[in-house]
């Protein structure tokens, strides 16, 4: 685990509690999650919050801040002599609180006498909304609410002064999920360079995943790897991979700090595309470069999502598989038949950048509210974009038959939809093109080093292992 000066973490809490106008700020960190018994848990990974703040990816901590004094505390365990004879010697409670800048610790049980005494004192305690069973419990139980109340009543203001916070990245997190962009590319280059045909989807994610384990913090998101690209977060199975498929890869890893990337990638298992293949793919590379050239500060994302949403629907009415005015078409939302997905997200800590917080402050606010028609209501972020911000950009085209059927029975957007052209792109799949995207003060930067995307440069590194013969 990859520690920042403890300065820094110092700095960022004091911004924090400067936002905050009285009472206690709690941020509580995870506890370890069993698989199927005590002892054998799932891989640890801390809370976001709580990483960014107080640095340790350590089961059982918790952050405590008093807004009004200043006070710090780290609470913690000692391992035991029995523990460390199972897990080898950490440092002390007190030696981890120093690396992170705090000049108090306590024993973690002590931690519900604190807020005790805050109550008792009348204060205000503030706290974020908890997505673990175990966690919701504990606060229901040291703050004597019921569990339902726990989300219910977490912090607005704490929340608001997070996302406002974390939502600018420094160079320091860039460097991080550069990083981490280095072993995604290696993924990514490695599926390029060797043949798939006859091989299992799981048998090709496993391959991958073992580069997240050996050489970064593991994967950042269950890996995506599938030939029914049209099933948007579908897992690896042990489908065979057959020629003249497409095979999409969306994965991501953890930097050593613990920052996410997000690439996706969609490859011809022939080693290269067929025209049909080609066409659509070409579209979304399309949809996907003009909306990176449109990326600036001020400009809303959701205007930029439907920017990519026109020229995905200009290319399928150029196809014949779309008909009229395009952009009549995206109005209507008639596009979301093959493109019902937002076109990204904040990236940080979580590869869904504090969703945890609630989407509706990490991708909205006041400004902009949350647009309920098909295919914007998946818009995970629709606000005003500021320089700091890191941004996925990933269009897609899907054809999933099951929606095709419905809307053709529905007769919707018939004006728009040329349903007696889609039969023959039933089978076809899907293509999503992703890159991670740092907002700048002149406009943007695509953080990493590139990892191929165009059709020559893709077909290129597969040539190795596609014969002539098979073109």
């Amino acid at each position: 685990m990859k520690l920042f000066a403890s300065a820094t973490y110092k700095k960022r809490r004091e911004q924090l509690f400067s936002q905050i106008d009285e009472g206690i700020i709690l941020l509580l960190g995870n506890p370890v999650s069993p698989i199927n018994f005590p002892a054998n848990h799932y891989p640890f990974r801390q809370d976001s919050s709580f990483l960014y703040y107080f640095g340790h990816n350590v089961p059982d901590m918790a952050g405590y801040i008093d807004v009004e004094t200043g006070e710090e505390i780290l609470f913690g365990k000692e391992l035991s002599l029995a523990e460390e004879v199972w897990t080898g010697p950490l440092p002390s409670l007190k030696e981890q609180a120093e690396q992170v800048g705090v000049s108090q610790a306590y024993p973690f049980f002590s931690l519900p006498d604190f807020l005790q005494k805050a109550r008792q004192q009348g204060r205000t305690i503030h706290w974020v909304p908890q997505y673990r069973a175990a966690n919701i419990l504990r606060l229901s139980q040291w703050l004597h609410i019921s569990p339902e109340e726990v989300s219910k009543h977490a912090s607005e203001s704490l929340i608001k002064a997070i996302v406002r916070q974390r939502s600018i990245k420094s160079k320091e997190e860039v460097a991080e999920i550069e990083e981490a962009l280095r072993i995604s590319r290696h993924m990514h280059l490695l599926l390029m360079q060797q043949p798939l045909t006859g091989r299992t989807e799981r048998d090709v994610a496993g391959q991958l995943e073992g580069i997240a384990l050996s050489k970064a913090q593991g994967l950042s998101f269950p890996i995506i790897l599938t030939t029914q690209g049209q099933i948007l977060h579908n897992a690896p199975t042990d489908r065979p991979i057959k020629e003249g498929q497409l095979l999409l890869h969306d994965s991501g890893v953890n930097s050593p700090g613990w920052y996410a990337s997000d690439i996706t990638r969609t490859i011809p298992t022939a080693g290269y595309f067929s025209t049909q293949q080609k066409e659509i793919y070409q579209i979304v590379l399309q949809a996907q470069q003009e909306a990176l050239s449109a990326i600036q500060p001020g400009i809303a994302y959701r205007e930029i999502h439907l920017l990519a949403a026109r020229i995905i629907a200009e290319g399928l009415i150029a196809l014949g598989l779309m008909q009229g005015d395009a952009e009549e078409a995206v109005r209507a939302g008639a596009h979301a038949l093959f493109f019902p997905t937002g076109l990204g997200h904040m990236l940080g800590l979580d590869v869904h950048d504090m969703e945890a917080l609630g989407e509706e402050y990490v991708g909205y606010n006041q400004q902009f509210k949350r647009n309920h028609q098909f295919g914007l209501n998946h818009l995970r972020l629709a606000r005003t974009l500021e320089p700091g911000f890191v941004v996925t950009v990933e269009p897609g085209i899907y054809f999933i038959p099951a929606l095709i059927h419905f809307w053709k029975q529905e007769k919707k957007h018939t004006a728009f939809i040329r349903y007696d052209r889609l039969e023959a792109y039933l089978d076809f799949g899907g293509i999503r093109i992703e890159d991670d995207v740092l907002v700048t003060r002149e406009g943007y930067r695509v953080l990493g080093e590139p990892i191929p995307k165009t059709v020559d440069e893709i077909e290129s590194l597969c040539s190795s292992w596609a014969t002539s013969t098979q073109r």
